[in-house]
C-alpha cells in the first residue's frame, strides 16, 4: 500500500513579517507537502509608543516570542518600499532590521521580498490592493473573510509567509509570471476552479 505523501513530507513552519512602526503584521503558516495551514496571524500595534527605540524593542520582543512559540524554519520579511520620505524609510528599515535580528539571533534563515513580489505571488498582479491580497490569502488558506483580522497588515504578514513558501516550492517564481493566467496554469493543483 503506498504511503500518504502528506504524512511523509517534512513539515516546515514559516513566519512572515510585514514590518511597520505603526502596525507590524505577522503570520505563521505550517507546510507539509502541498498542504498549507494557518497557525497564527495578527498585528502588533505600536501607535501608543512615542519613542522610536521603544517601538523597535516591542517589534524585537514580539518577533522573538513568535519564534519561541512556533520555532519557525524560515523567516520571510517584506522589504521596505522606496518612498520620498527619507525619515519614514529609515524607520521602516530599522523595524525590518530588528525583526531580522530576532531570527538571526536564533540561527533561523531569513529571506526578503519586495512588496510587488509578494503581491505577484499571492494575486498574480504586482499592483494588487491590500484588500485583494487579503481576499486571496483567505481563499488560499480556506478562511472566510469574516474570520480575517480587520488589520490588513496581518494578512500582509501571512502573504509574505505564503510568498516564501511558493518560492521554496517553485524556483520558477524567481523569474516571475507573465500574468495571472500563467500563474494559474502553473499552480493548477493549488488554485480552486482552475
Amino acid at each position: 500500500m503506498p504511503s500518504n505523501p502528506s504524512k511523509t513530507a517534512p513539515e516546515q513552519i514559516i513566519l512572515g513579517i510585514d514590518p511597520g512602526t505603526t502596525i507590524m503584521g505577522y503570520g505563521v503558516i505550517r507546510v507539509q507537502g502541498k498542504q498549507v495551514e494557518l497557525v497564527e496571524m495578527g498585528a502588533l500595534h505600536l501607535t501608543k509608543y512615542k519613542d522610536h527605540a521603544v517601538k523597535l524593542k516591542r517589534i524585537f520582543d514580539r518577533c522573538a516570542a513568535l519564534i519561541e512559540t512556533h520555532t519557525p524554519d524560515h523567516l520571510a520579511v517584506e522589504a521596505p518600499f522606496f518612498g520620498k520620505n527619507v525619515q519614514s524609510m529609515l524607520k521602516l528599515g530599522r523595524a525590518q532590521g530588528v525583526a531580522l535580528a530576532a531570527a538571526l539571533s536564533r540561527d533561523i534563515p531569513v529571506s526578503e521580498y519586495a512588496p510587488r513580489k509578494v503581491k505577484q505571488a499571492i494575486t498574480g498582479s504586482g499592483s494588487a490592493s491590500k484588500e485583494q491580497v487579503a481576499a486571496m490569502v483567505a481563499r488560499t488558506l480556506a478562511i472566510t473573510l469574516a474570520d480575517m483580522p480587520k488589520e490588513l497588515d496581518a494578512s500582509d504578514g501571512v502573504a509574505v509567509a505564503l510568498c516564501h513558501h511558493f518560492q521554496l516550492a517553485s524556483p520558477r517564481m524567481q523569474a516571475g509570471y507573465s500574468g495571472w493566467k500563467a500563474f494559474v496554469a502553473d499552480q493548477s493543483d493549488r488554485v480552486v476552479g482552475a
